[in-house]
């Protein structure tokens, strides 16, 4: 077996307020620390720089978009330089007038822009309306080459799709990173919380285990109201978590707090579980036809 390789992932679960620059000012100070204490990447939650707008359709909403590149992720570009590390940002994204994108930036050690992925699959649910907003992605499902590896970087609502995390890792993704942002909208009873709760843990712990990579998963945390009055607003269940190829834990966060904390990953080990659990040798590709239908009547 080849020497051990691992890395120092670090993730940032915060609670967001109306003010841009003081959010944006918490993750620096946030990414500094994680920095310090040894952090190689650091991955941050979706759309991080703002509040949650998608709870509401309003065009003014568009205006917290912002041009890719631009003074804003050059901020975040400067910042991984100056640390040494690998940043993966979530930003809202104006491509052109009346054409948004929810956008995945990945910035390498040297302050390049290793490479961007915008979110393919884009829900629209109560207190989630974000058909309104973004424009599903164009860019496919490309692991991100950076200094520490090949990172399949997908968002939020991919992650329910198993077939966006298969692609990665058939593309020769070293992990899997999904940038979140979901809670609790407060009309649901407490049985169905807990069920979606489970089912978002379940699911991505599924793709770890299915296709023999580890995991990031980062949400933010906290309650953040619904201007229009039509509901009580989202309270994010936090709950950010890195598991390893087998599914199995290596750090959960609390659902109710703010936390940084860099965890110690294994790349080599994913190889000895593929090892142990041939998925990708068994696949009966030759059968596989049918999954680009929408439906099988």
């Amino acid at each position: 077996m080849k020497s051990e390789k691992t890395i120092k992932v670090g993730i940032i679960q915060q609670a967001n307020g109306e003010s841009i620059a003081d959010n944006r000012c918490r993750l620096m100070m946030k990414i500094r620390t994680l920095a310090a204490q040894g952090a190689q990447l650091v991955v941050l939650q979706e759309l991080h720089d703002s509040l949650y707008f998608c709870q509401v359709e309003s065009t003014d909403n568009f205006d917290l978009a912002y041009s890719i590149p631009g003074k804003e992720t050059q901020e975040y570009a400067e910042l991984a330089k100056e640390l040494g590390i690998v940043l993966v940002t979530s930003l809202f994204e104006r491509r052109a007038a009346g054409l948004y994108h929810n956008t995945a930036v990945v910035f390498d050690a040297d302050g390049s822009t290793a490479g961007r992925y915008r979110k393919m699959h884009i829900p629209d649910d109560p207190a989630y309306y974000e058909k309104f907003y973004f424009t599903p992605g164009d860019l496919g499902f490309e692991p991100i080459n950076t200094s520490i590896g090949r990172l399949g970087v997908l968002v939020c609502w991919d992650q329910w799709y198993p077939e966006a995390a298969r692609i990665m890792a058939l593309k020769g993704a070293d992990m899997l990173i999904y940038p979140t942002a979901i809670g609790w909208e407060s009309s649901d009873s407490d049985d169905e919380k807990c069920r979606q709760y489970d089912a978002w843990i379940i699911s991505q712990r599924a793709h770890a285990v299915a296709n023999g990579l580890p995991v990031i998963s980062v949400n933010r945390t906290g309650h953040e109201p619904d201007i229009s009055g039509v509901t009580n607003g989202i309270t994010f269940w936090g709950s950010s978590f890195v598991a390893g190829p087998q599914g199995e834990f290596l750090y959960q966060a609390p659902t109710d707090s703010e936390v940084e904390q860099v965890v110690e990953v294994s790349l080599t080990r994913s190889e000895q579980v593929r090892r142990w659990w041939p998925f990708l040798r068994d696949r009966r590709i030759d059968e596989f036809a049918q999954l680009a239908k929408r439906y099988i009547d």
